[in-house]
């Protein structure tokens, strides 16, 4: 693969996260491949607007075109995994790869139950409580200089309900049965809730795959971050040739 034939890759990031998440991944692929990371709605510099699923695909979609190299490998993280596989489902002609990262499981059924408990928990605690305690974890478990700018562009608590509420009873085990482009699907080895689906959804597509990030868990380019982002460079080498 050229330089010229090298995909260009948008991050998708996480529940009440930012673009941020993806500072170590964006510093390790920039000069091999274009690279941006968005902020979805609700979250980061995008704070002010509604979340939908529908805006999250319009950003998205304005991220590809912004790198002006045609279709894009989309890596999303959770929240931004499932928002990701909505694009790739509604905009196939922009999408070249497709990488799930902790996003493979079925937000279906029984299990969802927990989530919605915690989404009508979340406004009624105070954001600066919730905030010293993200912070806090985030800098328990990562080394500082992975989660700074995560820290640093604070959270989407508020935006959380709204996001979860349209996520959750939306994709089921067959999922990826519509997506046309090539598929990873990324998990940390640890994440149990969401591996939990992750065979189903590999069969329901003819050209996905799995791949573990060892040890780590849903946060897995936190807990790993050289390992993913090595994980995303060898799918997007391995990705076709547009044109």
């Amino acid at each position: 693969m050229t330089t010229a034939d090298a995909p260009p890759i948008v991050f998708v990031h996480g529940t009440r996260f930012s673009a941020g998440q993806w500072s170590t991944q964006l510093t390790a692929l920039r000069e091999e491949f274009p690279v941006t990371a968005i902020d979805l709605p609700g979250h980061g510099a995008r704070s002010a607007q509604p979340w939908s699923l529908s805006a999250a695909t319009e950003v998205i979609a304005s991220a590809v075109d912004s790198l002006g190299r045609g279709p894009a490998l989309v890596v999303g993280h959770s929240l931004g995994g499932y928002a990701s596989l909505e694009f790739a489902r509604s905009r196939p002609e922009q999408v070249r790869g497709l990488v799930l990262a902790g996003a493979s499981a079925s937000t279906r059924g029984p299990w969802a139950t927990p989530y919605r408990w915690v989404a009508g928990l979340v406004p009624r605690i105070p954001a600066d409580r919730l905030t010293r305690w993200n912070d806090r974890l985030l800098l328990r478990h990562h080394p500082r200089e992975v989660v700074e700018a995560t820290i640093r562009s604070g959270y989407a608590f508020r935006t959380l309900p709204a996001a979860w509420g349209e996520v959750l009873g939306r994709f089921g085990t067959d999922a990826l049965r519509h997506v046309a482009a090539p598929v990873l699907i990324l998990n940390g080895e640890k994440d149990t809730v969401f591996r939990s689906g992750e065979a189903d959804f590999a069969r329901a597509h003819p050209d996905a795959r799995v791949e573990l990030i060892p040890r780590a868990g849903h946060l897995a380019n936190f807990d790993a971050p050289d390992a993913f982002s090595d994980a995303v460079r060898r799918f997007a080498r391995q990705l076709p040739v547009v044109g």
